[in-house]
């Protein structure tokens, strides 16, 4: 068994599965923190309600990022001690950032906000949950900084064989950085956009199947009132709310993406040329973009591989802003790659058996072909579903969802969507980056680079990883589906999961309210 596939499999596992909550984190606290705030200012309780039943699964997620992204911590020193040796001097200040932020003041904040409801005044109790957002969001910029760095790294001198900072400016505002935090970010708000329409549209339409909510004769919706599980009008206005300010959430988010995608990717002809070849199969020079491909499965030929849609022009549009100037492809970039970096692998006993052999440029290109794509496809189709509720639920139309279960369901399944766009992202970013695990600058000391073969801990056996692998899998599974059952519980709920006082007293709660004698704990899980 070799360690550092199986290594390699291990981080990208748990790294995906965190990388599943870190987005919504991001994103639906800030959309909470807008609900909270809107409350402090109207002391409407619609955007309580909004606020608490959000709030509640913002909450969950929160929790099982925090539990997950643990283990990524401790890898670097399990699975990966060459590479922490080699960086460890560069990740030092903005892993201990990330950390001094991540675990001190966004939990601080969130347990303020958790406990003070009641407790604290309102507009103190809103910039408690402010500041834990903010916080996650600067943890958020750290972890990019340490990414990107790996991606182009800067601000350093070799010492002894190992980079040093000599320059913390230029890491923490590496020009790669500052482009893919943004990228990130607005991933994550479309991500938050995506889950409130979701959510928002099946608890619509449940109060249509279940009859609380009908449409009369001129089209328009009639909001009934159950009297009971807190289904009254005002539950009608959160989800309705939800719902809309969801899509616009979305379309924020995608169009902040692409925009910022689009600067990554004229970033990524400069800094890692090779990548964007991959990314397009584009094996020869060339201005055209292409669509779809075909290759033999595996393929790492440019033989093999076939354009059968291509649009002229817009590959040097994405990477220079005009639709003439050609993209170097594969064929021409790999003398350059070995005639800078070596052909072989050096001969050193730092890695292992593969000492000496032929070093592969090409990083694989299906995963960076059909990753690069998988972005922004997904993210087109959750983008088309913004603007298919905005019309929906306009002034003119009838003002809520249609009673149509498909769509319903299609709704819950479209909250994957810019998941996966952000998974599919992460994985070309990073597979992309192969065979460096530390990429290096072309602009800057060609030493200051790391194969991912001499990254791997030398005294780390195969079987001791699998059964790492296989336990984290397993751990993971777990939580997984806690996770899923815990959102889709209080999801089921509805308001009232967050708020039980709503079932106990439906007709009577009002903002006067806020000061009753009640349990904080039921808030707090």
């Amino acid at each position: 068994m070799d360690p550092l596939e199986i290594a390699r499999w291990q981080f990208g596992i748990t790294t995906v599965y965190h990388f599943m909550m870190v987005p919504l984190t991001l994103g639906l606290g800030a959309v909470v923190v807008f609900f909270n705030l809107m409350y402090v200012k109207t002391r409407s309780d619609q955007w309580k309600r909004m606020t608490k039943f959000w709030g509640k699964l913002y909450l969950i997620n929160f929790i099982m990022g925090v539990a997950t992204g643990l283990v990524q911590e401790f890898q670097f020193g399990m699975a990966w001690s060459e590479y922490s040796r080699f960086v460890g001097d560069v990740f030092g200040a903005p892993l201990a950032m990330e950390g001094l932020l991540a675990f001190f003041v966004e939990s601080t904040f969130i347990g303020l906000w958790i406990f003070g409801w009641d407790k604290l005044k309102p507009k103190i109790h809103a910039l408690c949950l402010l500041g834990a957002v903010c916080a996650s969001w600067f943890s958020a910029y750290f972890i990019i900084v340490a990414n990107s760095w790996m991606q182009h790294p800067v601000g350093v001198e070799m010492v002894d064989g190992r980079p040093v900072m000599t320059d913390a400016w230029a890491v923490f505002t590496n020009n790669t950085a500052l482009v893919a935090v943004p990228h990130t970010l607005f991933g994550a708000v479309q991500v938050a956009g995506s889950f409130l329409v979701g959510i928002a549209w099946y608890k619509l339409y449940k109060r249509r199947a279940d009859g609380v909510d009908t449409v009369g004769e001129n089209g328009k919706v009639i909001v009934g009132d159950a009297g009971v599980g807190g289904r009254d009008r005002a539950d009608f206005k959160v989800w309705f709310n939800s719902l809309r300010i969801g899509a616009v959430v979305g379309l924020i988010g995608f169009f902040g993406t692409a925009f910022t995608g689009h600067m990554q990717a004229q970033l990524m002809i400069q800094q890692q040329p090779m990548k964007m070849a991959a990314a397009e199969a584009a094996c020869h020079d060339g201005t055209a973009f292409s669509l779809f491909s075909i290759s033999n499965p595996g393929a790492q030929n440019c033989d093999d591989v076939q354009a059968v849609v291509e649009i002229p022009g817009l590959l040097s549009f994405l990477a220079h802003d005009n639709f003439t100037t050609d993209v170097p492809g594969i064929v021409s970039l790999m003398p350059q790659y070995q005639e800078q970096y070596g052909t072989h692998l050096p001969d050193d006993p730092m890695y292992g058996e593969r000492a000496g052999q032929e070093i592969n440029y090409l990083p694989l290109m299906e995963v960076t072909y059909y990753g690069f794509r998988g972005m922004f496809t997904l993210g087109g189709i959750a983008m088309l579903s913004y603007f298919y509720v905005l019309w929906v639920t306009r002034k003119k139309g009838q003002g809520t969802v249609p009673e149509i279960k498909w769509l319903s369901n299609l709704a819950i399944v479209g909250i994957l969507a810019p998941f996966g766009a952000n998974v599919a992202g992460w994985v070309f970013t990073e597979m992309g980056r192969q065979p460096f695990v530390v990429a290096p600058n072309p602009d800057g000391n060609p030493a200051i680079k790391m194969f991912t073969a001499a990254a791997v801990s030398p005294g780390v056996s195969g079987g001791e990883i699998l059964f790492s692998l296989i336990a984290l899998t397993a751990v993971y599974g777990v939580l997984m589906v806690a996770e899923l059952y815990l959102l889709a519980k209080y999801v089921k709920a509805g308001v009232p999961a967050a708020m039980p006082e709503l079932v106990e007293n439906p007709h009577n709660h009002t903002h006067d309210d806020d000061h009753t004698d009640r349990d904080v704990l039921a808030f707090a899980y």
